[in-house]
């Protein structure tokens, strides 16, 4: 007889995470109105397939859903240095003093204090452009520190919006548009810093927050601001070798609060989006309410604050895929997109939803 090794207890290498997904189904495009997705109910052991706006119908009074309010920036920024070389700026964070952190794409790179002539937006002839100061975090980072300016004197977020371009993710083939400037935004974002939407957020719409609301289910909210390693796929076949991309994050007094309140009454506390977990589980892991995380989430984990999770489809691969194996159990997560495959579910950013349930294996303070 066959004994199965429990999922905790396995030894997960990368090539666990991977699957093959139809080109097809990489969602391009929103559909066309955000609860008009569809949402797949892996709650229990057998997939439901429901739409999003039925979410409200698996909601109990006593749930707290808890929503990361970051907003996405227009982060992407082109231009040219003098030599004529074409390059592209990816805003990570801002920084003090008018600089920022941001991914550079260029064939060679500008030297130390050289400015280059970002490209402006049509109509706007205020000259922006970006001097190179260096490497960041450190001399041997991977991001680049720069200085935004322009002839208004803006600051750089005010820059950003004008001559910036939505950032969308990789495997989104077009240009931005005025629909991906709507779109890729929750109606609720409210503190600029992302370069990635929280994606299982832009479901809602207001008249299902409004229904979720009349339920007497509680909001909260967390802020972490998506950089763009969340796209990035884990190189490394030994899962402990990955180093983690790290991201701002904060938890507000009243979210603590509503946490404890919803504990009190023996509700779930229901995260919105694997960032508002990352968010959730390093407070409670750090006791930090605030700060830079780098927390890697795979089978084994221990989860202390979330119970159940919305949630989008993931790339294979990543570290995405490990953190909602590490949720809801390798197995079940496996079948649930294998289902999702078969039923022609939309992938990504852009596509569809799954709600699901922690696996019994964490604890609850």
């Amino acid at each position: 007889m066959t004994t199965l090794t429990p999922a905790s207890q396995r030894h997960f290498t990368l090539s666990d995470f991977d699957f093959t997904l139809p080109p097809d189904l990489i969602a391009q495009h929103p559909a066309p109105e955000r609860s008009s997705s569809r949402l797949l109910d892996g709650s229990a052991s057998t997939p439901v397939d429901r739409i999003f706006r039925d979410l409200p119908t698996l909601l109990r009074p006593s749930d707290l859903m808890v929503f990361n309010d970051t907003q996405v920036m227009h982060a992407r920024l082109f231009g040219e240095k003098a030599t004529g070389g074409k390059l592209e700026l990816l805003v990570e964070r801002v920084l003090g003093g008018n600089q920022v952190a941001a991914h550079l794409r260029v064939s060679k790179k500008p030297e130390v204090g050289a400015t280059v002539a970002l490209t402006p937006a049509p109509g706007h002839n205020d000259h922006p452009c970006a001097t190179l100061l260096g490497r960041w975090p450190d001399a041997q980072g991977t991001l680049f520190r720069f200085v935004l300016s322009n002839d208004a004197g803006d600051d750089p977020l005010t820059l950003m919006t004008r001559h910036g371009h939505v950032p969308l993710p990789p495997y989104i083939t077009h240009s931005d548009s005025e629909e991906d400037a709507q779109r890729y935004q929750t109606v609720f974002a409210k503190h600029p810093g992302a370069v990635a939407a929280p994606t299982a957020a832009l479901h809602f719409d207001e008249a299902l927050l409004a229904q979720i609301d009349a339920l007497g289910v509680q909001r909260a909210q967390v802020t972490l601001h998506v950089g763009a390693g969340t796209f990035q796929p884990v190189k490394t076949d030994n899962l402990a070798e990955h180093r983690m991309h790290s991201e701002w994050y904060e938890v507000p007094e009243a979210t603590r609060q509503a946490i404890a309140d919803c504990r009190a009454r023996g509700g779930r506390v229901l995260a919105v989006g694997t960032t508002t977990v990352r968010t959730l589980e390093s407070w409670a892991q750090s006791g930090q309410t605030s700060g830079d995380t780098c927390i890697f989430i795979t089978p084994g984990f221990d989860f202390q604050v979330v119970d159940a999770l919305i949630t989008n489809f993931h790339l294979p691969k990543s570290t995405l895929m490990m953190l909602v194996s590490a949720f809801a159990g390798y197995d079940h997560i496996m079948a649930l997109y294998a289902h999702a495959i078969r039923e022609k579910y939309r992938f990504f950013s852009y596509g569809d939803a799954m709600l699901l349930q922690r696996a019994a294996t964490g604890t609850t303070p």
